[in-house]
């Protein structure tokens, strides 16, 4: 597979175009919010030097009562160049009075105190009148003053920190004082520097942070690609049958859960499809032995090798393995339905007891044959909600097997008990019992304990598969037991009707918060 053609390829294109417009987002906020609180800063300092400047301002006004005079230039000169600051002052109809242009240069140049102003000044020419929004502004709000960050009022090439208010003078040292506004403006290189200064940072940090997003993403996705590309190629496996490998759990990112759903399922994929050829190789074993019997007798008896005074003891034969081969193919269809969910059980209420004891008087004679001892069939009545036919049909495989194992001279023992909402049958014999390996398969389906020791070569296999089924059709449970060289032991348990109902109802409202 092609890297670039990989899913995890575009998501992480998809994650580093997010991952950069991101940094793109914050960043401007960031700058913004940064600059714009630092510009607040430089407001208010430009306020508390401004306050200051018109509390000295007013100080040598009382002194000297000239607006002009040298000790007021004086001071105006000092802040206009320590602060770097424009100093504008309006009379109360918003007519610009006085400014840096204004400055006496004869006295200046006479008194040699300060030097005239440069030649980047602003010109008295240039001195546009108080604005009427900062007037407005200065008249309406509270605190009587405008601090604001203004690019219209005093200049169109660059934006200016205003600080305007108002403040009254005496005048001619009378009790009248005349009312002025004052504005202050500060330039914007100190923001401007600042604002530049954390988008190189930021910048560099957006470098450094985007170039290990790369590596580390970038790392990732070619791990995952990996990944992927054994995913494909061993799911491709499974789709061909080959189910030699299976797909690595332990990739940090990627749920465990679905590399072992699919392991999962391609070992039942595997386990079914072994089952399957069993299955198959199975049933033809079990219908070629009866076909080919019938098949030989039926051609000795037409073709005169079988002697007619011979040919009804092969009949018996003939017809003891068309029986055998009806009994197959019933089981067979009943596993079937059994699997597919179209068997309907008839649910009546039965006397589990007197189904037992009906079911062993059929073996009577084969009981009797192996001198074998019967306990436990005179325990009390025990009833349940169940199909009579389909529970006779279990406990009939289960007879028939514990008779079968039985030693000679051994003992059946039956039991019957109630417990906790459940009916419990048990049927057990002595004998050679069960081995670990056989306990784990005794329900598959054609599986003989009896195969590899010859004892009985007419079983199916399939009567405790179905006795399985048929049981877990009633809601229930059947469970074997047994030492080896001592018993074997099946246990059903069926459970009442109202036990039954709550079951499937807590499985319904389960499906449901699914």
């Amino acid at each position: 597979m092609n890297y670039k053609e990989s899913s995890y390829h575009r998501l992480f294109k998809f994650a580093f175009i997010i991952i950069i417009s991101t940094l793109i987002f914050i960043g401007i906020i960031l700058i913004t919010i940064t600059s714009r609180i630092y510009r607040n800063s430089e407001l208010r300092q430009l306020e508390k030097t401004g306050d200051l400047y018109i509390k000295m301002f007013e100080d040598e006004y009382k002194s000297t009562g000239n607006i002009s005079g040298y000790a007021l230039q004086k001071l105006h000169y000092s802040f206009s160049k320590g602060e770097k600051l424009k100093i504008y002052i309006y009379d109360k109809d918003g007519k610009c009075i006085f400014s840096e242009g204004d400055y006496d240069r004869e006295a200046v140049n006479a008194n040699n105190r300060f030097p005239a102003v440069s030649a980047d000044s602003v010109s008295s020419e240039d001195i546009k009148d108080l604005a009427s929004e900062i007037r407005k502004e200065i008249n309406s709000s509270k605190e009587r003053k405008y601090l604001e960050f203004d690019s219209s009022n005093l200049s169109k090439s660059e934006p200016f920190l205003l600080y305007g208010t108002k403040m009254t003078l005496p005048v001619n040292n009378s009790s009248d004082r005349e009312k002025m506004y004052i504005l202050f403006c500060g330039k914007t290189d100190n923001i401007n520097s600042f604002t530049l200064k954390v988008l190189i940072v930021y910048c560099v940090i957006s470098a450094v942070v985007i170039y290990l997003s790369y590596v580390m993403l970038s790392r990732r996705t070619k791990k995952l690609t990996v990944y992927e590309h054994d995913f494909l190629k061993i799911s491709e496996m499974y789709v061909k049958g080959d189910f030699s490998e299976q797909i690595n759990t332990d990739i940090d990112g990627i749920p465990k859960e679905i590399a072992q759903y699919v392991n999962a399922l391609a070992e039942n994929v595997k386990n079914s499809d072994e089952a399957s050829k069993t299955f198959i190789a199975n049933v033809s074993h079990e219908l070629r032995t009866p076909i080919t019997t019938v098949g030989g007798f039926v051609s000795g008896i037409l073709d005169g090798t079988i002697p007619k005074s011979r040919q009804n003891e092969y009949l018996v034969i003939v017809s003891k393995e068309i029986q055998r081969l009806k009994i197959l193919i019933s089981s067979m269809l009943n596993m079937t339905r059994f699997e597919t969910g179209t068997m309907k059980p008839n649910f009546r209420e039965i006397n589990l007891t007197e189904l037992v004891i009906q079911t062993v008087l059929m073996f009577e004679k084969k009981i009797e044959e192996k001198n074998l001892e019967v306990l436990g069939l005179d325990s009390q009545r025990l009833v349940a909600v169940a199909d009579a036919d389909l529970m006779q049909q279990v406990i009939y495989n289960l007879v028939e097997n514990a008779v079968k194992f039985s030693n000679y001279g051994g003992t059946l023992t039956f039991g019957f008990e109630k417990t906790e909402g459940m009916n419990c049958v048990s049927i057990k014999n002595t004998g050679e019992g069960l081995r670990d390996n056989e306990l784990q398969q005794i329900f598959d389906r054609f599986y003989k304990t009896d195969a590899s020791r010859g004892k009985d070569a007419t079983g199916l296999g399939l009567g405790l598969s179905i006795s399985r089924k048929i049981v877990h059709l009633h809601k229930g449970h059947i469970v074997v037991k047994s030492i080896y060289g001592e018993y074997t032991k099946f246990i059903i348990q069926i459970p009442d009707l109202d036990a039954r109902q709550e079951k499937a109802d807590e499985r319904t409202e389960y499906g449901r918060k699914k």
